[in-house]
């Protein structure tokens, strides 16, 4: 039997518009069961900590009507040697949906080979899909489309600008990304998103110079400098990363009616300031919501498809 995952932003293809579009009708419908998710289960494999995605998820598929069951790895075999991929034969004969939080990416894509039910990548090393479904839903409420726009990430050329460059690609989107030397996002995701970006019409550009990037920008976004598992990086990479903070200064180069984007948790004071953060711009808390419903989205997209 044919699945779909959803590993990287880029499965959703030119359904990304109509699963942005789910996301914003089940939030209509807050709580409103749907028939495929009914008496389901899913699982949830978490070897990272986590607010917004385990909660999203959580609540997502009980308000669905199904059942989420949180798995520590270190309260399953996994942590005991398991490989991931025994452990995807195991849990798909069990579950109707996996969703797995991981370090490194390759495991994600081992877990989806070999489970028989769909996999969710809940953020990993190379991408986070289940934010960009998000920040397009919360963008589409704040601008009432999602094409035709100019977005700008500063900072980490991490998973969240890969797969913020693929996103906007396929939104028809220009994207900006602005990094110091050396953090550029890798270049088989500039190459992916680019490929996609041309045959939407639109660009992706790739600098070193965050005025240049926000210029005339519709979306500001910023992540943390030091993503989990850097943390011995931390004091290099404050101070390599200290001229790319969004602060007042930096966003007066965007539009007037710039929205200001972060997938938190936000570290105030080092890659956005206060004033930033809480401005009128600031969309974190309604795009922090929307995880909920994004999740939503995501698996009931996954399950009927």
């Amino acid at each position: 039997m044919f699945k779909k995952d959803l590993i990287s932003i880029a499965d959703l293809g030119t359904d990304f518009p109509e699963v942005i579009n789910l996301a914003l009708r089940l939030k209509r419908d807050r709580y409103s069961r749907r028939d495929s998710v009914v008496g389901r289960t899913m699982g949830m494999i978490f070897e990272k900590s986590s607010t917004r995605t385990r909660v999203s998820l959580e609540t997502a598929i009980f308000q669905l009507g199904g059942h989420g069951i949180f798995l520590n790895p270190s309260d399953m075999q996994m942590g005991r040697g398991e490989t991931v991929s025994d452990t995807a034969h195991v849990l798909s004969g069990m579950l109707d949906i996996i969703t797995y939080r991981a370090f490194k990416h390759e495991n994600v894509l081992s877990l989806a080979k070999n489970s028989s039910v769909p996999v969710i990548n809940a953020l990993d090393d190379k991408e986070h899909p289940l934010q960009l479904i998000a920040d397009y839903m919360t963008i589409a409420e704040k601008k009432n489309r999602i094409s035709g726009l100019k977005f700008a990430y500063v900072g980490d050329g991490n998973n969240m600008a890969n797969s913020i460059m693929i996103a906007s690609a396929m939104a028809g989107s220009d994207v900006s990304i602005a990094s110091p030397k050396g953090f550029e996002p890798a270049k088989e995701y500039v190459e992916i998103a680019r490929k996609i970006a041309k045959e939407n019409g639109v660009t992706v550009e790739i600098m070193n110079d965050p005025v240049e990037a926000v210029k005339d920008s519709d979306i500001v976004y910023t992540d943390v400098w030091v993503s989990m598992g850097e943390e011995k990086q931390r004091e290099e990479k404050e101070k390599t990363f200290r001229p790319y903070q969004v602060n007042s200064d930096l966003v007066s180069h965007a539009r007037k009616d710039y929205i200001f984007m972060h997938c938190l948790p936000a570290h105030r004071g080092l890659e956005v300031t206060d004033e930033v953060a809480d401005s009128i711009n600031s969309v974190i808390f309604q795009e922090a919501e929307n995880r909920l419903h994004s999740a939503k989205a995501a698996i009931v997209y996954l399950l009927e498809h």
